[in-house]
C-alpha cells in the first residue's frame, strides 16, 4: 500500500513539474492542480494509511487514524479549486487579449511592434 502511494506521489509531482515547464498556460494549470493533487495525497498519507480504524483514540485501542491531515487535505482542495478557478479566468482573458495562450509573450510584443510599424508606413 505505501509503495502504491509513494509511487504515484511521484508520478503526480513528476508530470506535474513537467507540464508546468512547457510554454502554454493551459498546460501550465494542468501541471500545477497535478502538483496540488501530489501534496495532497503526501498530507493524507502523512496520517498513517489505517483501514477500518476510527479517527478517535479510545481505550485500548492501538491503531488509529489522525483526523487533522484529512481536515487539512479537505482544505487545501477547497483552495486549490477555488485559485484553478482564478487562473483559468486569467488565461481565458489573457488568451482573449493577446490572441494566443504562450506563457512567454515577449514574440508577441515584437510581432505586435512589428504589425505597430507597419501599419505606420
Amino acid at each position: 500500500m505505501e509503495l502504491i502511494v509513494a509511487s504515484s506521489i511521484g508520478v503526480l509531482t513528476s508530470v506535474g513539474i513537467y507540464l508546468v515547464l512547457r510554454f502554454r498556460t493551459f498546460p501550465v494549470i494542468v501541471g500545477m492542480s497535478l502538483l496540488t493533487y501530489a501534496v495532497n495525497v503526501f498530507l493524507f498519507a502523512s496520517g498513517r494509511l489505517a483501514m477500518n480504524h476510527p479517527p478517535i483514540l479510545r481505550d485500548g485501542l492501538v491503531f488509529y487514524a489522525d483526523p487533522l491531515p484529512q481536515a487539512l487535505v479537505l482544505t487545501a482542495i477547497v483552495i486549490s479549486f477555488g485559485m484553478t478557478a482564478v487562473v483559468v479566468v486569467f488565461a481565458l482573458g489573457s488568451y482573449l487579449g493577446l490572441g494566443n495562450d504562450k506563457v512567454n509573450d515577449d514574440d508577441v510584443e515584437i510581432d505586435q511592434g512589428r504589425k505597430r510599424e507597419e501599419a505606420g508606413r
